[in-house]
């Protein structure tokens, strides 16, 4: 058994080792026919490739021969044409030679005759000079034998030729002044007259007087004396802290408290009444009803900042503008409200920039800020023109506010309609009867100064201020003053007025001529 299976295992390994020798041989055998398919392969691509190199090459010269031949047929032809343009260029050369050549010719013979022509210009000038100096001598003998017989120098004779020419030049001018501005008239004060009509028909403002004192009631007398205080202490703390002057007189139950200042006497005649009210009238109590009615008064006159722009229609304006409108309620000016004064504008202005094309609600705008600056004046230095313009540009306001504001004294020319607006609105206010009033003295002065100039000029005879010094009547003589000349005389009176007297609104210049002619039937 062990030894078949020995022979058996022999075998196999025997016939193992001969399979793998088999096996071995045939390997090599194929591997060698595989080797030499190959390198078959490998030259026939290699033919090929020598084959396409050498078309590619044989592309690469016809191509290379092409280029050249276009590039040499394109050397040809721009040969052609440098050779033309420059037979051209040569034919223009010498055309422009020729040219040259004509005129040098032509500038040569001009040249002669401009020599000429000054040399006969400098004879011809030689003889002015000689006829000029032969007129000159006839002159003065013509002059002398004029002095002989005249008895008149040359300057007298002169001087009345040139007056008599200003007086007749004078004349001519006053006529046609007077045709022009009757034509600008014709047109412009129908137009005038009916926007002014239209602003005052449709605004009605109220007008209440101020004054420089407030009077406050009293229960009885015996409050006087108490008001009055120890030793005045009360008075005095009062005075004091409200910057009034308390005047107590015999007047029964009645107190006076005079101040320029209308917030201050406003507050103060609250702050007594208070104090009247509730009976504790000691230093203590006075400054504590003194701060609450301030404050009531702050906040009363924001909220009629705000009630007034409301009822305007304006937005957009910043809280210490709006303040400072409800201030202007506790300020005037030659007696005029400001706050009144500035409503009354603002409306005016806004009727007045509709009806000329402008926006109204601009104008309004404008309006009621153009004399802000009055609501600074008693807390800062400065007009209140300037404190005005300064405040509003601190706050953003558009520079037609700025211009009115500027505008309405004259500190600049209205740069717009609402501008102008505002400026005619202000005269309007300003200006109508009963809208201010001044010191009887002042008023006096200004009214003597207006009939002193008017009655300066010559040919006046008479002239008289009437309505309320709004207006001037000059009464001319009418032999030695013609129509023409009345109307230049109305412009000097009225010129010489606006630089030395100092007015509010504007005053006309009425000047009449009358010739009256009389005789007797017999």
């Amino acid at each position: 058994m062990i030894q078949e299976i020995l022979f058996a295992t022999g075998g196999f390994v025997v016939g193992g080792g001969a399979g793998y020798i088999l096996l071995k041989n045939l390997s090599q055998s194929n591997s060698n026919a595989l080797l030499e398919q190959a390198k078959a392969k490998a030259r026939v691509i290699e033919h090929e490739a020598e084959i396409k190199l050498s078309d590619a090459q044989i592309k690469a010269k016809e191509l290379e021969l092409k280029l050249k031949e276009k590039y040499e047929q394109k050397e040809e032809t721009l040969l052609a044409e440098y050779n033309k343009k420059f037979e051209e260029l040569q034919q223009k050369d010498k055309e422009l030679n020729n040219i040259f050549k004509d005129e040098l010719k032509t500038i040569t013979l001009e040249k002669d005759e401009l020599k000429k022509e000054q040399n006969e210009l400098k004879n011809l000038r030689e003889s002015l000079n000689n006829l000029e100096k032969e007129y000159k001598e006839k002159i003065s003998e013509a002059d002398a034998l004029v002095e002989r017989a005249s008895g008149m120098t040359k300057d007298e004779a002169k001087e009345i030729v040139l007056k008599r020419v200003e007086e007749e030049s004078r004349a001519e001018i006053a006529h046609i002044v007077r045709k022009y501005e009757a034509e600008a008239k014709k047109n412009a004060k129908k137009n005038a007259n009916f926007v002014l009509a239209q602003a005052t028909s449709r605004f009605a403002g109220d007008f209440a007087a101020e004054r420089l004192i407030n009077t406050v009631n009293l229960p009885n007398d015996e409050l006087k004396g108490r008001i009055i205080g120890k030793e005045g202490r009360n008075i005095k703390s009062l005075e004091m802290l409200l910057g009034v002057d308390i005047i107590i007189d015999d007047t029964p139950n009645v107190i006076i408290l005079s101040s320029f200042n209308l917030y201050r006497r406003a507050i103060a005649t609250k702050v007594i009444e208070e104090l009247i009210e509730d009976g504790r009238i000691q230093p203590a109590r006075i400054e504590d009803i003194y701060n609450k009615v301030t404050k009531e008064f702050e906040e009363s006159i924001l909220e009629e900042g705000e009630n007034i722009i409301f009822d305007m229609g304006i937005t957009n304006m910043h809280p210490e503008l709006v303040k400072l409108i409800g201030k202007l309620k506790f300020r005037a000016s030659y007696g005029q409200n400001a706050l009144g004064h500035s409503l009354e504008v603002a409306h005016l202005a806004g009727v007045i920039a509709a009806e000329c094309g402008g926006d109204d609600k601009l104008a309004r705008r404008a309006g009621i800020l153009h004399d802000i600056g009055k609501a600074l004046t008693h807390d800062y230095q400065g007009s209140h023109v300037d404190l005005g313009a300064e405040v509003c540009k601190r706050y953003g306001e558009s520079d037609v506010v700025i211009n009115a504001i500027f505008a309405h004294h004259g500190h600049e020319e209205p740069t717009s309609v609402e501008s102008a607006a505002v400026c005619a609105a202000d005269t309007l206010s300003a200006a109508r009867p009963g809208a201010r009033r001044e010191v009887l003295e002042a008023f006096l002065k200004r009214v003597e100064d207006i009939e002193a100039i008017a009655t300066s000029k010559k040919g006046v005879k008479q002239a008289y201020a009437i309505n309320a010094g709004r207006e001037v009547r000059v009464i001319l003589n009418a032999e030695l003053v013609n129509d023409d000349e009345a109307v230049l005389l109305a412009k000097e009176i009225a010129k010489e007025i606006e630089e030395k007297v100092q007015y509010p609104g504007e005053i006309k210049v009425n000047v009449i001529r009358e010739l009256r002619a009389i005789d007797i039937a017999r």
